[in-house]
């Protein structure tokens, strides 16, 4: 599952139907007690209609080539034809449908339409965009074929001029709900976010029930960092659709982006219910227990989405820190190992692998590793900082003075760079730019001192260095 994903109108569940599949079956016990006439094109139309609406789409199929055998001029009866082998997704099928339908009454805007639909199933958007717009031209308010006109136009990711078409529909029905959601998408595909939310509030405020609208407006929410918000629009998602994974999952990351870190790991557990298998939900989770210091657990959630994604390189990372929390670094450094080798372009993970060298005393090997670091993020001071302090601790003093100058010249405030050049000018002998270096970094942090003290006390009780150590 991806953490921010739409769902759109096509993925709501059917509304209840039992009513109409009730004359359904009335009315096939009509035909087959002789009171409805099946050879009468009224009949036909009539059944076809019911079957069409309850999805019971092979049947009405049969009555259509029923109704075609004894009227096959029939413009209507094809275009329905074309309709219902749309939604039994026979695509090919359905334009020849369409066609024979255009062949009879080429001036049917709703023909040209419903072929466009099709065409768009099949990814020939192009053309689709030219059937509406031939539909347009027969019938230039035609609301249908302008809002599948904007449709396909997202899926084409020309959102500026979906969104003119939305606009368009909302200036003569500003109450046509489904304008209102698809130019909510829109607006968040631009990172319009603030008007996305306003158009899905203004669809909401016309179909308050769907939960995909509820769900979307909380992704925008947390886009604009309005976790709380974000968190009661998908528990209305939820109230309306509890089997809702997706709403859960993110619903999770938005208490996880507030700290409140026992709700998210409910709601991941939760979602883990519907969907035991979902790599981010048992990922995140892990990342919710290391937050709290239950690294055991963490590593437990890691091992589980890795036992389902072997390659994904996040869970490695995740474990591998909690391993490090646990005082296992042999471990640590096992799993950042392996997820360098399924991406190694992470500057993170080469830093964390490089203090689990450090702590196994692989210094020739952590140094390769901080220099990787620093090669992918070449301004990140503080690695500069620690590749130069190591360089120091094993005697190579000029490429640590080279290292320190850089982090001081990325983070000119940085304190212990400072205490740390000052005592690789003590190991040169140059007393004079140690003493230097040891003002500005007693300057910044005066708990330094201690620490020199602590380090250094021959040279603590020496003039040069007593009048800086005024504790």
């Amino acid at each position: 599952m991806q953490a921010f994903d739409h769902f759109d109108d096509d993925d709501q569940a059917p509304k209840p139907r039992r009513r109409r599949d009730d004359d359904v079956a009335r009315f096939r016990e009509q035909l087959k007690n002789g009171e409805k006439d099946i050879n009468s094109t009224e009949t036909l139309e009539e059944i076809i209609q019911l079957c069409f609406e309850t999805e019971q789409f092979e049947e009405a199929l049969s009555y259509c080539d029923r109704l075609l055998s004894f009227e096959p001029y029939n413009a209507d009866a094809w275009q329905r034809r074309g309709m219902i082998l749309n939604n039994l997704a026979r695509y090919e099928e359905a334009l020849e449908a369409y066609d024979q339908a255009l062949n009879l009454n080429p001036a049917d805007a709703e023909i040209h339409v419903n072929r466009g639909i099709t065409l768009d199933n099949i990814n020939r958007v192009e053309e689709a965009v030219e059937a509406f717009e031939y539909a347009l031209t027969l019938e230039p308010g035609s609301e249908e074929a302008l809002f599948h006109k904007g449709i396909t136009l997202e899926k084409m990711d020309r959102f500026d001029e979906a969104v003119e078409i939305f606009r368009r529909i909302l200036a003569v029905n500003p109450n046509h709900h489904e304008a209102w959601y698809e130019l909510g998408y829109c607006h968040d595909f631009l990172d319009q976010m603030e008007e996305s939310v306003k158009c899905y509030d203004e669809h909401l405020n016309r179909d308050p029930f769907n939960y995909n609208a509820w769900y979307n407006r909380g992704i925008v929410l947390n886009r604009l960092a309005r976790y709380a918000q974000a968190i009661e629009s998908y528990e209305l998602a939820l109230a309306i659709k509890e089997d809702f994974p997706a709403a859960l999952y993110n619903m999770g990351n938005a208490y996880a982006n507030l700290g409140r870190m026992f709700e998210a790991i409910e709601a991941y557990k939760k979602t883990l219910e519907f969907e035991p298998g979902d790599v981010p939900a048992w990922h995140n989770l892990g990342n919710a227990y290391e937050e709290l210091g239950q690294y055991a657990k963490a590593v437990e959630c890691f091992t589980k989405a890795i036992e389902y994604d072997d390659l994904h390189y996040e869970s490695y990372f995740g474990r591998g820190c909690s391993y490090d929390a646990l005082d296992q670094p042999r471990k640590a450094l096992a799993d950042y190992r392996k997820a360098l080798s399924i991406f190694a372009d992470y500057p993170e993970l080469w830093y964390a692998r490089a203090d689990a060298e450090y702590n196994l005393k692989r210094y020739e090997d952590c140094l390769l590793s901080y220099r990787m670091v620093l090669k992918l993020d070449p301004t990140n001071a503080e690695a500069w900082f620690d590749y130069g302090d190591t360089l120091q601790e094993l005697g190579k003093t000029e490429e640590a003075v080279t290292a320190l100058n850089e982090c001081l010249r990325l983070a000119p405030q940085f304190a212990p760079a400072f205490y740390s050049m000052a005592k690789a000018h003590l190991l040169r002998g140059d007393k004079t730019a140690a003493l230097d270096s040891l003002k500005k970094a007693f300057e910044i942090d005066a708990e330094l001192k201690k620490s020199f003290v602590l380090e250094f006390p021959s040279l603590s009780a020496m003039r040069e260095f007593r009048r800086f150590l005024k504790l």
